[in-house]
């Protein structure tokens, strides 16, 4: 029997290059957090809490590498811009979301599109247009179509020529394409496809040894597939932890410390 254990029982040591952020963003009451449901536990919930910020962590374990993606869920007021730039600076993937229905909301994403390229650029010291950010913009609630406020013509402004920019309009009430578009988000960033929700077996804390590449113990576990663990409990990073994140993903993790440790 595997003993059950927990992340502060133990310390994964994965590679910096296989550490990860995503960060949703967008106004509020669009669907930001039902689309974080939909991606960790494949629920949706229809009972709306505003979101003052959430953060969520998730390990993998992928063709016998391992990899932690941290999922930063953020408020559609951002009350605090400091806090909102230390979101974007700190992001290697982003969903952007907009209601179908609120044309306020999609002004609200053209918005913050042109707010990660500027904030990005000053990160790496290049031009707005020369800065390669995995983006999926998302129109949600496409199951409401009769309530439509946003053009196709706009939205097809807004990724025209951006290779690395996609869009899906998706219902995460009902789970349309809402698995294709991680698969998109993935491989713009070069990330395994079976980070996607549908393409990994979900398995508990207690199965943490895939984690460790330890000999697997239970016959339902087979090595060389692909798993995904969502840690309970995770908190933020502080803004120090956040700033030496930056500092290492600008230098590619080849210089300093060079490990992501997982508490």
């Amino acid at each position: 029997m595997i003993k059950k254990t927990s992340p502060s029982e133990n310390e994964f040591d994965i590679p910096a290059k296989n550490c990860y952020r995503m960060v949703i963003l967008g106004s509020t009451k669009v669907g930001k957090t039902a689309l974080v449901s939909r991606f960790l536990n494949e629920r949706f919930d229809d009972q709306y809490t505003p979101t003052i910020e959430d953060f969520h962590r998730k390990f993998y374990s992928i063709r016998g590498d391992v990899y932690q993606l941290d999922i930063l869920d953020t408020s559609g007021n951002h009350p605090f811009p400091a806090m909102r730039r230390l979101s974007i600076l700190t992001g290697d993937v982003f969903i952007l979301v907009f209601s179908l229905d609120n044309k306020d909301s999609f002004q609200e994403v053209q918005r913050l599109k042109r707010q990660i390229f500027e904030t990005k650029s000053c990160l790496k010291n290049k031009t707005k247009e020369n800065v390669d950010v995995p983006l999926v913009i998302c129109g949600n609630k496409c199951d409401r179509e009769f309530y439509r406020e946003v053009k196709q013509e706009e939205i097809e402004q807004l990724v025209h020529g951006e290779e690395q920019c996609a869009y899906f309009e998706i219902s995460a009430k009902r789970n349309s394409n809402v698995d294709q578009m991680f698969h998109a988000l993935f491989a713009m960033a070069k990330l395994p496809n079976e980070m996607s929700p549908d393409r990994h077996r979900k398995v508990s804390l207690q199965y943490c040894d895939v984690l460790h590449r330890k000999s697997l113990r239970n016959k339902k576990l087979k090595d060389g597939d692909a798993y995904g663990i969502v840690a309970p409990f995770a908190r933020r990073p502080s803004v120090h932890s956040d700033l030496m994140y930056i500092k290492e993903k600008a230098v590619g993790g080849s210089q300093g410390k060079d490990r992501c440790v997982i508490c």
